[in-house]
């Protein structure tokens, strides 16, 4: 098996060498959108986007989306450290929702990535937590995710529309492809909630949303009701739930990155423009365009206030996902076309309970 040893920069002046076993592994294959893609090409990429890329992951608890083959391959997630973890890699422990804990990578340094890239990692899966404290959030993340019968440009739209409410709200929002057909909408915000609190601030953004674009976003966890419409994911927010990185490489055919863009050139993008081919000329060209976020930071109590004024007008809890234990207010976790209301409390659990 032929390998290659990769020299890249540490901290403070140190270096640090990461092999690359087998680098010309096809991680993607050639397909109609261009040539197979190597893993040394997708190391070479995490290294020519890893300063924007440590901006928006770094100081993190990471999942690591992994593949055997490939992305036509096997796929895994890894929340433990994989094996062989060079002892300059950072780990954190963390709570599950289970209330079962493990550590999970931190990536401080560009040479971690590389490292997750030889262990068949292609995206990367940080909380929205750092690591000195995984229990404050500290920013908020809208995934906008297009239903049948939408698309990306119906995802524009309410993402504009989104992007108002949350400047009424005294968040600073910054926006970015999916790599699919969506877009993700975040916000860095002070650490005073934790997460059932900031996913609580994020329900009541996105039902305040859904007031003023019923035709066009909905909130509904169960798919028989969405609809045509952008789904406004509000369970992104939960503990253990994550969104792929900003830079980070996805899964998909042609090789797309979910990728940063400024506001004003939302309108004039499509999510194959940005592939691990394009993006560092792009980068290159235009720079990061998330630079500042770090700085704009906002507050959750104008959001939470709407979560609690809905509150007071007799809305209930949403929906966790099925990994999560049944929380206190939840409805029943059955579709509502097989919810049988003479089976159920008022308060979502079974008659006879």
């Amino acid at each position: 098996m032929s390998e290659e040893i990769l020299t890249l920069p540490g901290p403070d002046g140190q270096e640090r060498s990461v092999r690359l076993s087998n680098p010309d592994k096809r991680v993607w294959p050639e397909s109609e959108h261009g040539s197979a893609i190597s893993k040394r090409e997708l190391a070479e990429y995490v290294v020519a986007v890893g300063g924007p890329l440590l901006a928006a992951a770094g100081d993190r608890p990471v999942t690591l989306q992994r593949f055997r083959g490939g992305v036509s391959g096997e796929e895994f997630y890894s929340k433990n450290p994989p094996k062989g973890l060079p002892p300059w890699v950072r780990t954190v422990m963390c709570t599950y929702p289970s209330g079962r804990r493990h550590a999970q990578l931190v990536l401080d340094e560009v040479a971690t990535a590389v490292w997750a890239v030889q262990m068949s990692t292609v995206t990367f899966h940080p909380w929205p937590v750092r690591a000195d404290d995984n229990d404050r959030v500290d920013e908020v993340r809208i995934d906008l995710d297009p239903q049948p019968g939408t698309g990306f440009a119906e995802a524009r739209r309410a993402a504009h529309a989104l992007r108002e409410l949350m400047l009424e709200l005294d968040l600073t929002p910054w926006v970015k492809t999916s790599g699919n057909r969506g877009l993700h909408v975040y916000s860095r915000v002070t650490r005073t909630h934790e997460f059932l609190d900031a996913r609580h601030a994020v329900i009541g953004v996105c039902r305040e949303l859904e007031r003023r674009l019923p035709d066009l976003v909905t909130t509904a966890w169960w798919k028989e009701e969405r609809g045509e419409r952008i789904f406004l994911d509000v369970n992104q927010m939960c503990r253990d739930r994550t969104i792929a990185s900003a830079y980070s490489p996805r899964p998909l055919p042609a090789a797309t990155v979910s990728m940063p863009v400024r506001w004003e050139e939302l309108d004039d993008v499509s999510p194959l423009d940005f592939t691990v081919r394009t993006v560092p000329a792009i980068l290159a060209d235009r720079g990061d365009a998330w630079a500042g976020m770090g700085e704009a930071v906002g507050d959750l109590g104008a959001a939470f206030a709407l979560w609690e004024a809905d509150v007071e007008r007799g809305l209930p809890e949403m929906n966790f996902p099925p990994d999560h234990p049944k929380m206190p207010g939840e409805p029943p976790r059955v579709q509502p076309s097989r919810k049988n209301a003479a089976n159920w409390h008022d308060d979502g659990s079974p008659a006879g309970a």
